[in-house]
């Protein structure tokens, strides 16, 4: 099975959330159970990748996700050299908040591609409303791995995870024409 060519607004009528596995059982749950309830809050968007082909049940199953919200970090986190020129109050961030691959479609490139349709979303919201960086909270080590080689740095540690961060300017030089 593949994966469309756009992503799309999750939709519980339309999606098979229930058949989502990326392996992470607290990932599979947020899709699950949280992700449609948080957007209905106004609390984060969650866009999905689904398959080309609908299950028997004429929902679509979900080959990938993210999920983004707004967000604003401590100046004092951010390495020094950058905190120096931004003022003492909360900087304005945005959070990828979650990304997930369906197990099925493990080391085929998704990852990559989610990544990269997230960034380019931020980056066009960025022209309305602006952010100094994106952060990602990552749940293992392997995602840890997977946002550093797309250049992430580590920012702190928040919540038990480690917490990276990728600056709206080197964002902007990946789409800027």
């Amino acid at each position: 099975m593949s994966w469309s060519a756009e992503f799309v607004e999750i939709d519980k009528a339309r999606h098979d959330r229930d058949s989502f596995d990326c392996g992470e059982e607290e990932l599979n749950r947020f899709l699950q159970t949280q992700a449609v309830k948080h957007m209905q809050a106004g609390i984060s968007r969650t866009m999905v990748l689904p398959a080309k082909q609908p299950l028997p049940n004429q929902k679509w199953p979900i080959c990938a996700f993210y999920s983004i919200a707004p967000s604003s970090i401590s100046r004092d986190k951010l390495p020094q050299g950058m905190a120096k020129r931004l003022p003492k109050y909360p900087i304005p961030v945005f959070l990828l908040a979650q990304l997930a691959v369906h197990r099925s479609y493990h080391g085929q490139g998704l990852g990559k591609i989610c990544l990269v349709h997230a960034l380019r979303y931020f980056w066009e919201i960025n022209a309305h409303m602006r952010a100094y960086a994106i952060v990602v909270d990552c749940l293992t080590e392997s995602a840890e791995a997977f946002y550093r080689k797309y250049g992430f740095e580590v920012l702190c540690d928040h919540n038990g995870r480690t917490r990276m961060f990728i600056p709206m300017k080197t964002v902007e030089q990946l789409f800027a024409d």
